[in-house]
């Protein structure tokens, strides 16, 4: 069902070129520029208020920039419709997931996409063929699961994760923007998401994987954009900076120290 991943190494998937974008008189994103090449996840760090969720709305379709560029596959591109978004091969993970948990995880995992069957012109689901796929995504990453009818909201969260994951990519996305997929996870749910994060990227897809948590970012990204405020602090492969750099980065390192050094002349 997946489309052909985009294999062009030179090419990023996606790219933003000095992305602005305004809510009335508040400047949420002022010039940001990122790229994700296939096979490459980029993290996307910064405390609240950095611009990570604007920034996401804006490349789902969304929001609508103010001004800058936004270009898939090196073409310009201008998404009116998350619709429009996924037509072009970026999904968007969201942390809430957008799931219904008393629902089964064959209905959530093929929701507004079910297959169907016709019998003497009715339509009607294809509940078996559904239930067979899902189970097979499924394994594909390692998560067998009983019954694919089983309701969703029995699963854990990071197997929730996963089957909103492997959703996208069945339906063919090239670009996964992951909305701070491990934030409310215990220590084996998130390194599950984390080995599924490195699998897609093995498959050649790109990734955005907005988060907070260095540690977690540092053990799948292979580039770290830190955005503060609205604007971009920088951009930096993994061999050029430490999680201590990046922790720096994204709390304000100078800040911090000033007010270390501060209480501790005070003791």
């Amino acid at each position: 069902m997946a489309s052909a991943i985009f294999n062009d190494p030179k090419t990023p998937l996606v790219e933003i070129r000095n992305l602005i974008k305004h809510f009335g008189h508040v400047i949420a994103l002022n010039g940001i520029d990122i790229k994700v090449h296939a096979g490459e996840v980029l993290c996307l760090l910064g405390d609240n208020g950095a611009g990570k969720s604007t920034l996401i709305k804006t490349l789902s379709g969304v929001h609508q920039p103010t001004s800058g560029e936004l270009l898939v596959r090196g073409k310009p591109v201008s998404f009116n419709s998350p619709r429009d978004a996924l037509d072009a091969g970026i999904a968007t993970v969201y942390q809430d997931l957008a799931m219904i948990p008393l629902m089964s995880i064959t209905r959530n995992f093929f929701m507004g996409r079910e297959p169907v069957k016709s019998k003497l012109g009715f339509k009607y689901i294809d509940i078996k063929h559904a239930n067979e796929v899902t189970h097979d995504e499924m394994k594909k990453i390692g998560i067998d699961i009983r019954d694919p009818e089983q309701a969703v909201g029995t699963l854990s969260g990071g197997e929730r994760q996963c089957v909103a994951i492997a959703r996208a990519v069945y339906f063919g996305a090239q670009v996964l923007i992951l909305d701070e997929p491990t934030s409310a996870l215990g220590v084996a749910q998130t390194s599950m998401v984390l080995k599924y994060i490195n699998l897609v990227r093995g498959k050649g897809l790109g990734v955005i994987f907005i988060t907070h948590n260095v540690r977690h970012a540092y053990a799948v990204g292979d580039q770290f954009t830190i955005l503060n405020r609205g604007k971009t602090l920088g951009t930096f492969q993994k061999s050029e900076i430490t999680t201590e750099e990046l922790q720096n980065l994204m709390a304000g390192g100078k800040e911090l120290q000033a007010l270390s050094d501060e209480l501790q002349g005070t003791v």
